[in-house]
């Protein structure tokens, strides 16, 4: 299988370095991919001076407990949303005291939940002067959709580092 992409373990050593050449750090909150970010960059030899930490969050109240996302945007609008992906940024950034913060939430299937398709995706990204939400539609298995929202959310903060 063919990616337009590097592989994950490439993207991420590429992230780690870029950010400690600019000695930043990233945490992200997670809940589809459930702490897959975090394993992939750790993956990285000097990992340590990049990644602060992060927060899986994959029920929905701790998205709120954790991550500090509004409860009623939440009971509003289901947690596979564009603004739940920015808050989980936000509060990844927050709550770990990194420089960048990365959001993921979505439906990795086999059924949608709250209404939402399989492969529907928000990936958010907080940092100096950036708050931005990246919507995907994948498809493919569980792993195929986990694994694509995790490279999204490299390419993502990886487009903000230049």
């Amino acid at each position: 299988m063919s990616h337009s992409r590097p592989p994950a373990d490439e993207q991420a050593a590429g992230l780690v370095g870029a950010l400690t050449a600019r000695g930043e750090t990233v945490a992200a909150a997670e809940s589809l991919t459930a702490g897959l970010v975090c394993a992939t960059l750790a993956r990285v030899p000097g990992a340590s001076a990049a990644l602060r930490g992060g927060l899986v969050v994959y029920a929905t109240e701790l998205k709120t407990a954790l991550a500090g996302v509004d409860p009623g945007l939440l009971a509003e609008h289901g947690a596979v949303h564009p603004e739940v992906a920015a808050q989980l940024a936000e509060g990844a950034r927050d709550r770990c005291g990194a420089t960048w913060g990365l959001g993921l939430t979505g439906v990795a299937g086999p059924s949608a939940q709250d209404g939402v398709e399989p492969g529907t995706v928000h990936v958010g990204l907080a940092g100096p002067g950036t708050r931005t939400v990246r919507t995907l539609a994948l498809s493919g298995d569980r792993d195929l959709i986990r694994t694509e929202s995790v490279l999204a959310a490299f390419a993502l903060l990886g487009e903000h580092l230049g």
